[in-house]
Order: C-alpha cells, then sequence, then structure tokens
C-alpha cells in the first residue's frame, strides 16, 4: 500500500494550476457532500456504510486524518438529514461539480486522477485537509 506522502504526492501532480486548485477546494468537498447525500436518499445506513468504506482507506494511510475526515463527514450527515429532496439536490450539484473539476482539469491540461486509479477518488479530500493541517500545524 502507498504511503501518505506517495497519494498526496502523486494527486498533486495534476493539480498545480491555480485555477484547478481554487476549483477543487470547492467542488471535491461538494462532490464528497452529494455522494453522501445520495448514499443518504438510498438510507442512512448506505450512508454509514459508505462511511465506513472510506475510514477504512483513511485510516490505513493516516489516522489523524481519519479522525479529521470523520468529523467533517458526520457534520455533513448531519446537515444532509435536514435537506429535504435531499436526492435531487445531491443529483445536481453532483453534476454541476464535476463539470467543474472537469473544467479545473481542462485547464491543468491533465487527466484527472482516477482515471489512474479509483482510490484517488478518496485522496481528494485528504489532499485539501491535509493543507489545512499543515495550516493549523497539525500533525497528520
Amino acid at each position: 500500500m502507498k504511503t501518505l506522502d506517495a497519494w498526496l504526492d502523486e494527486y498533486g501532480e495534476s493539480h498545480q494550476n491555480p485555477v484547478n486548485k481554487t476549483i477543487h477546494w470547492i467542488c471535491v468537498p461538494v462532490i464528497y457532500f452529494c455522494v453522501f447525500g445520495m448514499l443518504w436518499a438510498l438510507h442512512p445506513y448506505a450512508a454509514a456504510a459508505g462511511l465506513a468504506v472510506a475510514l477504512v482507506f483513511y485510516f490505513t494511510v493516516s489516522v489523524p486524518l481519519a479522525v479529521g475526515m470523520l468529523v467533517i463527514t458526520l457534520a455533513m450527515l448531519g446537515a444532509i438529514s435536514q435537506i429535504p429532496q435531499i436526492l435531487a439536490v445531491s443529483v445536481a450539484l453532483f453534476v454541476l461539480a464535476w463539470i467543474g473539476q472537469f473544467y479545473g482539469h481542462h485547464v491543468e491540461g491533465k487527466k484527472p486522477s482516477f482515471f489512474k486509479d479509483l482510490q484517488f477518488l478518496l485522496v481528494g479530500p485528504i489532499w485539501l485537509l491535509n493543507f489545512v493541517y499543515r495550516r493549523l500545524g497539525l500533525r497528520r
């Protein structure tokens, strides 16, 4: 299994352009939220199962980042549980956010990392959280 630094470095290779980075700061959290919104719309247990799968990956690469993602995801699930028509909201925002992501990669001139390995879909959120941890001086 790759180390945290290997995942983040490889992900970062296709996220150098400032426009693409800015788009990712907006779209990655929206996509993450929408995935859990769609899972919640299926059933809250589906969202819990999705969280469990994500946490297995996160805990294998970094306990502190996994804890951060757990807190963030639980906060998102709390918000999701209060949104009427969460499926429609999630699908619409998911599509818009992916359009943004692909535009960012067009500007970057590089394909999204997940075309190489689907696990990069889980790396995006911790790539961003890693920046937050560094800014706050937290161990990752």
